[in-house]
């Protein structure tokens, strides 16, 4: 099955971490292309891969069925091989605090595009480092997967913080016919901005001064803005606050995870200092937005271009991973870490 005829992908490029990995199992599961990468996670101090991988691996193989050859802990090199991607429902642990956002995102496009409706629940981490919270995904991802014409529904049974996870998320699958071509060029005006300052196990007063703090950093620019406080159900203890910003054309979202350590008034300043990062910027997409949908844009038959607050090294990363798979065209204005415009067509 692993014949000449496969993808060679160097996994040293660019940002050189997970989401390349994630990137390429899920156009290889969705185009029926079997690829190869190795140098995984070379720039990073533990390189290869680590348990929250292997769960994306292992999911990828049981949807599509796939051949699979070096899905080991510390591996730095996969061959992976689909067959047909089965709709169902599906359980996957990750059995630390690895971020189900994560691998949720990850499987959606084989499963999207499949005959039927499949249900996907995820136990580990809902709020952790370097990835997006649960909010990002109902509040912002959702919305603007159906204004691609795509359908997800999603739920959070119990959240999941650092170091222990525990949570759990669901996701319900709706399959799609053709993306929709679209441009994200004018935000126009914001509008307001809505959030949600969160603890679990936690005194709710952590929760009131996250809020406060927000508020008077975003105080000084006359904006709506309201933020509601919560007690989540949780597994373990955490904080977190996350904004929502919506525009006439377009939403974003910002969010801060609280620490051991960290004050919480730190929790709500960062969360909208990184909200004004965006509004200082004239881009319709916030920079963590564009990583996630490009793939979708990628997909659609008519082209599609958005600007976006910030130029990644991941959303570049993102696009040379979906140019060893498909036959896609890219402009990109603006520089690395500024503002900037990208126009995709195929």
């Amino acid at each position: 099955m692993m014949d000449k005829t496969i993808l060679e992908i160097d996994g040293s490029f660019g940002e050189a971490g997970g989401q390349i990995l994630r990137t390429a199992l899920g156009l290889s599961c969705l185009l029926n292309k079997p690829f190869r990468i190795f140098n995984i996670r070379k720039s990073r101090k533990k390189t290869g891969l680590m348990p929250q991988h292997l769960t994306s691996v292992r999911a990828f193989a049981l949807i599509s069925n796939a051949a699979v050859k070096g899905d080991s802990e510390g591996s730095t090199e996969l061959m992976f091989a689909p067959s047909e991607v089965r709709p169902g429902d599906y359980f996957f642990d990750i059995g630390t605090a690895g971020s189900t956002s994560l691998l949720l995102q990850a499987i959606l496009p084989p499963l999207l595009f499949a005959r039927e409706r499949s249900s996907v629940t995820v136990k580990g981490g809902t709020h952790v480092p370097f990835s997006p919270p649960f909010h990002y995904i109902s509040e912002v991802f959702v919305p603007m997967l159906e204004k691609l014409g795509l359908g997800l529904r999603a739920s959070i049974e119990r959240y999941g913080f650092y170091p222990k996870g525990g949570g759990k998320i669901h996701g319900e699958i709706i399959p799609a016919g053709d993306t929709k071509g679209i441009e994200f060029i004018n935000r126009g005006e914001v509008k307001n901005i809505r959030g949600i300052s969160g603890v679990g196990n936690l005194p709710l007063s952590i929760a009131e001064r996250q809020k406060a703090a927000a508020l008077k950093t975003l105080s000084p620019y006359a904006l709506r803005c309201d933020i509601g406080t919560q007690q989540v159900a949780a597994y373990g203890h955490g904080t977190f606050l996350f904004l929502r910003a919506e525009s006439d054309n377009c939403i974003a979202g910002f969010s801060s995870l609280g620490e051991i350590g960290k004050k919480a008034e730190m929790v709500g300043i960062e969360a909208a200092r990184e909200f004004l990062d965006y509004y200082h910027t004239a881009a319709c997409l916030d920079d963590h937005l564009a990583d996630q949908i490009v793939l979708y844009l990628a997909l659609a038959k008519k082209g599609s271009s958005f600007t976006v607050s910030r130029i990644t090294n991941h959303l570049l990363t993102n696009l040379w991973v979906m140019e060893k798979f498909l036959q896609l065209k890219c402009e990109i204005e603006g520089e690395k870490g500024s503002p900037g415009k990208v126009t995709m067509s195929t």
